[in-house]
């Protein structure tokens, strides 16, 4: 893996060339706002941090934005905000197969994803109908059975807030503040989601040492999970047919919501892919796939025994199932628990 580690110089140089392409305030002698790269683990095996040139990360767009995600204020009712669905105890899951606490006190379709390492997914929500953490934030925060926001309303509360105002300014220096800065600031929050203090990473960066059962648990996993869980994110950020259901009814008044991936493409090869999710923090993020059906890993490892249902655009490396012994699934069960990072759902950094 030593072609993936990242060296803390690397990174530091990199936020060094990016402070410099930054104008500077005369007046004040510094950046404003001050733009940087947050330092992330080799385990990630990732090379760059991906942020888009017309939102990079600042100290005050991400302080606002940490303040907006917490915020009721911005939903219809004053009573939901981002972390009602996106708890940080929870890795920012909610524990529940499918929410209904939003606006409308209506079930929605969809398992509240977990939110870590998202600057490197290119694609979000189940289906990755949204193609940046920018445009993917009106998604819930518009949504009549998520926060279901009226922007107009959202923008007027901002502006006559006691506070708000001078942080905005702060983060994106402008006497006006648009929909898009709100976004941008969440945006910035949530890339600084970053989840590599597991056991897993300190075995990586050789801070520790995993048990036998550990590592027969690893070799368990590369053999029969890596194909779509790669190491390091531990997803391969992509779509498969994992064999959940064998058709996909389209009631038009849920615009293809079953069918997976290709609402979103209508490619007949996507039809039932769902987004594969990482295999870190697990033990935070219960219950499991797109729609929550399974409460434990118990029963997802049953599902991809005894439960995968043949289809067209099933994965092929599910046409046989995956059949473990006793003592694999014991094995592969500990090594996915040394992919949970206690650390990460109790970091200040991501607390109200």
């Amino acid at each position: 893996m030593d072609c993936y580690k990242i060296s803390l110089s690397f990174i530091l140089l990199a936020a060094g060339f990016l402070n410099a392409c930054l104008p500077v305030n005369e007046e004040i002698g510094k950046i404003t706002p001050e733009y940087y790269v947050p330092v992330y683990s080799s385990s990630l095996q990732q090379e760059d941090f991906p942020q888009p040139e017309r939102n990079y990360l600042s100290k005050e767009g991400v302080e606002l934005g940490k303040i907006l995600f917490f915020d009721p204020e911005l939903s219809a009712n004053g009573k939901i905000s981002c972390a009602g669905c996106h708890l940080p105890e929870k890795a920012f899951s909610d524990g529940l197969a499918l929410t209904n606490i939003g606006v409308s006190g209506l079930a929605l379709h969809r398992n509240s994803p977990a939110l870590f390492n998202l600057a490197w997914h290119d694609g979000l929500f189940w289906e990755g109908g949204a193609n940046d953490l920018e445009s993917m934030v009106f998604g819930p925060l518009t949504h009549p059975d998520e926060m279901a926001a009226d922007l107009t309303e959202a923008l007027q509360y901002i502006n006559t807030h006691d506070t708000y105002p001078l942080l905005f300014k702060e983060a994106f220096p402008s006497d006006s503040i648009t929909s898009a800065a709100i976004a941008r600031s969440l945006a910035q929050f949530m890339r600084t989601l970053i989840s590599d203090g597991s056991k897993y990473d300190q075995w990586i960066r050789e801070e520790t040492a995993l048990s036998s059962e550990e590592l027969k648990g690893y070799e368990v996993y590369k053999e029969n999970c890596s194909s779509c869980h790669k190491e390091g994110l531990f997803t391969d950020l992509s779509y498969h047919n994992n064999g959940l259901d064998s058709s996909y009814p389209d009631p038009p008044e849920l615009e293809g919501l079953y069918q997976g991936r290709y609402r979103i493409t209508f490619k007949d090869e996507d039809m039932g892919t769902y987004k594969t999710a990482s295999l870190r923090n697990l033990s935070f993020t219960a219950p499991y796939m797109h729609d929550g059906r399974f409460s434990s890993l118990d029963e997802v490892l049953d599902h991809y025994e005894s439960g995968i249902k043949t289809n067209e655009t099933l994965a092929p490396q599910l046409e046989n199932g995956i059949v473990l012994s006793a003592a694999e699934r014991t094995q592969l069960l500990a090594f996915l628990n040394s992919l949970n990072d206690n650390n990460f759902i109790t970091n200040p950094a991501y607390q109200k």
